[in-house]
């Protein structure tokens, strides 16, 4: 009998250790709007059209960007989306300061109008929310210099309502960039966004600037700005969601190699 209440305590307390975590992982699950984990073209949430490749290539689980190479998903069928998080799990193949690329993008497909996780195109090898004509621009206060090829760094900037205007935080590896508010709210409606990676964004078709030398591992794109401790309780390829949003007690998408 004291064998087997010694087994349940056991059981117990490792599921209250376990919990925490559980629950971390799905940190605004239900504001998921975009997932991609690129074993496939496909948006695990089912908001956007299978991604568009020009050039890029899926293989081994990543989404492999290079000069003149990139891609896109379009066809959004998700709610409208304003208040936002970016972000993405990558590593840069070439530190080039040439290059302005995008390790993610919000674009709206009919005006110029974009937010996205920018490359060395104000300072060079760091990384800035891009904006059209950097109206909601400015180079983040605490910035991190890139200096290393091949290094995989997680990199998320939320974009958050402060007043009708953007108040936008970056992070590398859970760690603050800083803060500036800048730029009037927009939002991006149904039927009216696509998620760009290697271009900055696009003009009227394809055509658009930037571009970068890169593996990305995973995006993702929230209807919320996550909070720092948000922000650090993710990790790369898990979340206790099932594929269309449905909430389930754990569900893990492994990548296949």
């Amino acid at each position: 009998m004291r064998m087997k209440i010694y087994h349940v305590c056991v059981v117990l307390l490792t599921l209250s250790l376990l919990t925490p975590a559980v629950y971390a992982q799905d940190a605004q699950a239900d504001e998921l709007l975009g997932w991609w984990l690129f074993d496939s073209e496909k948006d695990e949430m089912g908001n956007w059209d299978d991604i568009t490749l020009h050039g890029a290539e899926l293989k081994g689980g990543q989404l492999i960007v290079e000069t003149t190479k990139w891609a896109h998903a379009l066809e959004y069928t998700g709610p409208e989306i304003e208040e936002k998080t970016l972000m993405s799990w990558i590593s840069l193949d070439s530190l080039n300061t040439d290059q302005n690329g995008s390790a993610i993008t919000l674009d709206k497909v009919t005006i110029d109008q974009f937010n996205g996780i920018i490359y060395s195109e104000r300072l060079a090898n760091r990384w800035m929310n891009g904006s059209s004509h950097f109206r909601r621009t400015e180079d983040f206060p605490d910035g991190v210099e890139e200096k290393k090829e091949g290094e995989m760094v997680f990199l998320a900037i939320t974009y958050e309502d402060d007043g009708g205007n953007y108040k936008v935080t970056g992070y590398r590896n859970g760690e603050s960039l800083g803060s500036y508010t800048k730029g009037v709210l927009k939002t991006w409606p149904e039927g009216d966004a696509e998620i760009l990676w290697g271009k900055r964004h696009t003009g009227a078709g394809i055509n658009g600037p930037g571009f970068l030398n890169a593996h990305i591992e995973e995006s993702r794109i929230y209807g919320v700005p996550l909070t720092q401790e948000e922000i650090r309780s993710l990790e790369i390829g898990t979340l206790s969601v099932e594929p269309q949003g449905k909430l389930a007690i754990q569900w893990a998408k492994l990548k296949t190699e």
